[in-house]
Order: C-alpha cells, then sequence, then structure tokens
C-alpha cells in the first residue's frame, strides 16, 4: 500500500480537534492552498512568457478558489453565464476572460462582447448573430472560431472533444468549411483568435498535438490569405490528465509543453500568443473529501461501509467507476490512518439508488462504523459539480495551509448548504 502524505493524516486529526464532521455535517471537503500555488508555478515556469494561463471555471468555480489563482496570475474561462458570472464576481474583467459556452444566447454574446473578453464563436449560426450585434459593443474583445480538427476520440469518450461528430466547434473536414473558415477571417478583421480544445482525461499527448497542428496550421493559412497578422493568438484548450492511481503528479506540465514544442515548434516561437484552458490539471491534486461511515453490514458475504460521500459529490465516480477511479484512505475515529485488517468491500453513498457506490470491492483496512474515509485528488469537478438527488446539501469546504511547526490552519471557502438553501434550489 502507497504511504500516505503526512499533510493526509494532519488534515484528519485537524477535521475530529475542531469538530468538523457531526451529523449535520457529515461530510467536509478541503483545497490545498500551497499546493495550489505550487502547481499554477509549474505551469508558469514549464511554459515561455508569451503563454497565457487560463483557468477553466467548471473544474471549481468556489469564489475563494478563484480569487487564489486570480493572486497567483491565472486567468478564467468560462463555458455558461453562471461560471462567467463566478469569474466576474472573483473579480476578473476584460481581457481577462474567455468564453466558450457551446449554446450562446443573444443576450450572452452581447454581454461577453461588451465585456471585452475573448469570444470564441461555436458555429456559423453564432458568427450571424455576432456579425449583428458587433456595432452595439465597439470595445469587444477578441473573436475567433472554435475549430474541431476531427482528429478523433481519446479513452473516455465523454471527455473528447474532437472526434467526428462532436457537438463542438466548427468541424474543419466537412465539406465547404475549411474554405468558409478561410473567408470570413479574410473579411472580418474583428476576427483575430482561434481555439480548439481536443479534450481533457484519457487524451494522449499524441491526439491533443494533432489537434493543435491542425489549427496552427489553419491560422497560418489565414494569415497568408489576409496578408497580414490576421491571427494574433491560438486558445489551444487544456488537455492534461491527472494521474488518479497514487499521489504522483503525471503527466507534467514540464513533459507536455517539451512534447508540444517538439510536435509544434510553431507555438513556441512567438508568432501567435498562446493560451491554455487547464482546469482538472491545477485542481484535482489540491484537494479531498473526509466523510464520516455511519454505519458497515455483511451483504452476500461482502462488508459494506455505508458513508455520507456518494454520488452528490462524487458524480462521475459513481456513474463511470471505470473512468473515474478514486483512491481512498480509512482513519479511525480520532483521525489516525488506519493501515490494517484489510479486506474485500464496497464503499457506498448516501443516496437512495443501488449504483451509489463510489467504490466496488475495493481492498483496504476495514471500514467501522465511527470511522472516516478520506477521498483524495477530488479538487476538481467534485466540489463544483454537486448532483442534488435526495436534496443532499452541498458540503462545507475549507482551504488549508500548512504552518512553519506543522499545524494546519482552515480557512472557510464555503459553508454547508442548509436545508432551506437547498429548497430554495430545488423550488
Amino acid at each position: 500500500m502507497e504511504p500516505i502524505r503526512r499533510d493526509y493524516i494532519s488534515l484528519a486529526h485537524t477535521a475530529v480537534k475542531n469538530g468538523l464532521l457531526t451529523d449535520e455535517r457529515p461530510l467536509v471537503g478541503f483545497v490545498d492552498i500551497n499546493g495550489v500555488k505550487q502547481t499554477v508555478a509549474a505551469l508558469k515556469e514549464a511554459f515561455p512568457d508569451h503563454f497565457e494561463h487560463y483557468f477553466a471555471v467548471k473544474a471549481n468555480g468556489m469564489s475563494a478558489v478563484l480569487k487564489l489563482l486570480r493572486y497567483q496570475g491565472m486567468l478564467a474561462e468560462a463555458a455558461s453565464p453562471g461560471e462567467l458570472q463566478q469569474a466576474i464576481s472573483a473579480g476578473y474583467c476584460g481581457r481577462e476572460i474567455v468564453f466558450d459556452e457551446p449554446v450562446k444566447t443573444r443576450s450572452i454574446i452581447r454581454k461577453v462582447l461588451s465585456l471585452g473578453a475573448t469570444l470564441h464563436v461555436d458555429n456559423f449560426d453564432e458568427l450571424d448573430r455576432i456579425k449583428k450585434l458587433l456595432p452595439e459593443c465597439p470595445n469587444h474583445g477578441e473573436i475567433g472560431y472554435r475549430i474541431n480538427p476531427q482528429v478523433g476520440s481519446g479513452s473516455i469518450k465523454a471527455m473528447s472533444t474532437a472526434g467526428l461528430h462532436s457537438k463542438f466547434g466548427v468541424a474543419l473536414e466537412d465539406e465547404g468549411n475549411r474554405e468558409r473558415i478561410l473567408q470570413d477571417y479574410a473579411n472580418h478583421s474583428w476576427l483575430n483568435t482561434v481555439h480548439t480544445h481536443v479534450g481533457s482525461q484519457g487524451i494522449s499527448f499524441e491526439l491533443a498535438a494533432a489537434g493543435i497542428a491542425k489549427v496552427v496550421a489553419l491560422a497560418q493559412e489565414i494569415n497568408q490569405r489576409a496578408g497580414e497578422q490576421r491571427i494574433v493568438s491560438i486558445d489551444i484548450g487544456g488537455g492534461l490528465g491527472v494521474n488518479f492511481l497514487s499521489d504522483e503528479v503525471t503527466p507534467t506540465f514540464v513533459e507536455y509543453a517539451d512534447f508540444l514544442n517538439h510536435k509544434i515548434p510553431q507555438l513556441f516561437s512567438g508568432e501567435f500568443r498562446v493560451k491554455t484552458e487547464f482546469g482538472r490539471a491545477i485542481m484535482a491534486k489540491n484537494g479531498c473529501i473526509l466523510a464520516r461511515v455511519e454505519c458497515t453490514k455483511t451483504s452476500g458475504g461482502r462488508h459494506i461501509a455505508n458513508t455520507h460521500a456518494g454520488a452528490q459529490v462524487a458524480t462521475r465516480t459513481v456513474f463511470m467507476p471505470e473512468a473515474w477511479p478514486l483512491r481512498l484512505s480509512a482513519f479511525d475515529p480520532n483521525g489516525d490512518h488506519k493501515t490494517g485488517n484489510h479486506v474485500e468491500q464496497d464503499i457506498a453513498g448516501p443516496c437512495c439508488f443501488a449504483g451509489d457506490v463510489v467504490a466496488h470491492q475495493r481492498h483496504m483496512p476495514k471500514l467501522d462504523s465511527g470511522d472516516l474515509l478520506m477521498l483524495h485528488d477530488t479538487g476538481a469537478y467534485y466540489f463544483s459539480n454537486p448532483f442534488f438527488y435526495n436534496s443532499l446539501p452541498a458540503p462545507a469546504v475549507y482551504g488549508y495551509d500548512i504552518q512553519d511547526n506543522g499545524e494546519i490552519e482552515l480557512e472557510s471557502y464555503r459553508h454547508q448548504q442548509t436545508i432551506e438553501d437547498v429548497m430554495k434550489l430545488i423550488g
């Protein structure tokens, strides 16, 4: 069994000491503040200065997280009106924001143009809308097509956005599309950027680079036909997966940057400003969830631990366990790490459907009533995508920082929703 990080043990002790887990609050999340800072620093160090790094708000839109990232120099990528407002509320403005919503209304297009944010155009119909709205918004930011390079899907189809029939962007290889794209950029000088995003988890370096290379070639062709530097920036999306099997950070930003530099040196020449949109790679390993084991049972000879962490916080893991497995650690009621008495067991959640199981037949220390269960690598998506099945409230989240004396200092990032909050949400 892999040794557990010392800060996880300290975190479990701190949670117990501060009474963070109660009948009313049997589940709590944590964000590693120093870990976030180190991750952003590693990202910046891996790429040259003409790269601009936008955080995918969908990965973790809590205000405290966005403010922390903004303070570290990250910009913001929003994909919905709500995410746009989250970014604005955290202090982002103008060109600090990229807007990628795939289904934009006229009102949100007008708002993004008026803000001066970068607007990525998903389809030809959308471009026609933008043309009509531009006279109202003279101070708009960069505008350009989102391109689907149609290079194929990765190992998780739901996370792949560059397949033949993807719903995202303009399909580059469909008959007539490339020429229309070239004509639109030639006819409209305000089209000055281009965007692609091949996918994230389950996407190989090779697949991501293949898609990006096609869009770089398109940008160069646009500039050549225009006879000037019409395309000033290229957004290459995110695409760096996360290792959920251990604490090791792999792949790294340096490995990805080196691969892209080898395959697509034009990105590193300074010919274009380059934008990235990492989300999961920034936050996943900088968060964890701690849940109370309420009770246990045996069914069909298998040990089952009923916990308060299920589909309401680990939605993807519950519904796609093969694609989104999570590492789990066991602690006793005092917060001491449990290491012995391994048994095969199911780790079940609180939702009222049979599939609400975070881990099936997991071989780990036997969980007992009153124990604590830690779900690792949950800093991305597990906090920002609550599933309100059974009207379960979203849990409290704390940022944590380890002091020089080894003590953990907690900062409240989000209060647990009350039942009244949930009632207002559901209506």
